[in-house]
C-alpha cells in the first residue's frame, strides 16, 4: 500500500515539476527494489509496508548524518537540501511515540516478562522494539530500558 502511494506521489511530483520531491521518491523506490531483489524476489514485485518503512528510516538517518557533515564543512546550501529530502521522507513515516508512551510499553513488557535485573536489558529492548515497530527510535527505547532496569 505504501509502495503504491509512493508511485502515485511520484507521478504527482512529475506533473507539478517538484524536482526535490520527485528525486527523493525515486530514490526510495529504487532502494525498495534493491531490498526486494536482496530477498530473491523479482524486481517488479511490490515490497511489504514493513520493508518500505525500513528503507525510509534508513534514508532519513543518512540524510540527518549528511546534513550534519555538510554543515560542519560549511556547505549550508547542500545541507538544507538534505534537510528538505529528510522532511519529505519523514512525511511517509508513522508518527513517533512520545517518551511517556514508550515508557508505558517498557513497563508493561517488563512486568509481562517478569524481568527486572540489569542483565535482562537486551531481552527487554528486543521485545519492546518488536512492539513499537518503528514508532520509536532504538536510542529512546534503550535509554528508557536502562533507566527502568537499574
Amino acid at each position: 500500500m505504501l509502495h503504491s502511494m509512493l508511485r502515485e506521489d511520484m507521478q504527482k511530483a512529475m506533473k507539478a515539476k517538484e524536482s526535490v520531491r520527485l528525486s527523493t521518491i525515486r530514490l526510495v523506490l529504487a532502494a525498495c527494489t534493491n531490498e526486494v531483489t536482496k530477498t530473491g524476489k523479482k524486481p517488479n514485485e511490490k515490497p511489504e509496508d514493513k520493508v518500505v518503512l525500513s528503507v525510509i528510516r534508513k534514508l532519513v538517518n543518512q540524510r540527518k548524518e549528511a546534513a550534519t557533515y555538510l554543515r560542519s564543512a560549511g556547505q549550508e546550501e547542500r545541507a538544507s537540501l538534505e534537510d528538505k529530502e529528510r522532511q519529505i521522507l519523514e512525511s511517509y513515516l508513522p508518527p513517533e511515540m512520545s517518551e511517556k508512551e514508550v515508557r508505558d510499553v517498557v513497563k508493561k513488557t517488563q512486568q509481562r516478562l517478569g524481568l527486572s535485573e540489569k542483565k535482562d536489558i537486551g531481552t527487554v529492548i528486543k521485545t519492546v522494539m518488536r512492539e513499537v515497530e518503528g514508532k520509536a527510535s532504538g536510542t529512546l527505547v534503550a535509554s528508557i530500558v536502562n533507566e527502568e532496569l537499574q
